[in-house]
């Protein structure tokens, strides 16, 4: 029996690695992980989340944890919330947060990014109306640009993208979008900023950024 239900999990491991794009050992290392933030049981609460002493600094900490319980980041195409997670569900939200390895076609690698954006989105448009207002969108800009570090080596990066907020403004200005955007807009305004370095999250001694997507 034991010797079974040992082969079944490591098929589904094998299935989840294909399905998001993790390596068998990182769906295994993760695995690990979510069972600790679980106590051991099978799914996990927002409650687990407030534990994680990595997120307490995030300035987006409460969007991070929401993100993991939206039923639209699950890939099913439904609204609304979830109380508790599987750690399917776990790992499919983990993913957005992964640049992309240096092997993944460019077709790929056009549908990874709409989906990270439509990710993004779905995180400020928080009562799922399809829209966002301004204030939103430039909130999601600042964070991004805010994110970059720190060091000489990135000023140029935090330079260029203040520019880039600036573009994106007048873009909008221009678009007539005073009262919110959607999805499409959104993308269409994002559609050159590098995200790869800007979307991850770090708990429990992993930070998504080593975690390159094979997709």
């Amino acid at each position: 029996m034991g010797t079974s239900q040992s082969v079944e999990m490591q098929q589904n491991f094998q299935d989840l690695a294909e399905n998001t794009g993790f390596s068998l050992e990182q769906v295994r290392n993760l695995y690990k992980r979510f069972k600790y933030l679980a106590k051991d049981e099978d799914t996990l609460s927002k409650a687990s989340f407030e534990t994680i002493s990595d997120l307490a600094e995030n300035p987006i900490k409460n969007q991070i944890i929401n993100a993991f319980f939206d039923k639209r980041n699950f890939g099913n195409y439904e609204k609304g919330t979830v109380s508790e997670i599987s750690f399917e569900q776990f790992l499919t939200v983990m993913s957005f947060f992964r640049p992309l390895g240096q092997d993944v076609k460019q077709e790929d690698k056009e549908k990874i990014r709409r989906e990270k954006l439509h990710f993004l989105f779905n995180m400020h448009d928080k009562d799922g109306s399809g829209t966002i207002t301004l204030d939103e969108y430039r909130r999601v800009v600042e964070e991004l640009v805010s994110s970059s570090g720190t060091t000489e080596s990135e000023t140029a990066k935090v330079i260029a993208d203040a520019a880039m907020l600036e573009v994106m403004n007048v873009t909008m200005e221009e678009m007539g979008a005073h009262d919110g955007i959607n999805f499409e807009d959104f993308f269409k305004i994002l559609k050159g900023f590098e995200l790869e370095s800007r979307m991850h999250v770090r708990f429990l001694n992993m930070d998504t950024t080593t975690m390159n997507c094979r997709k």
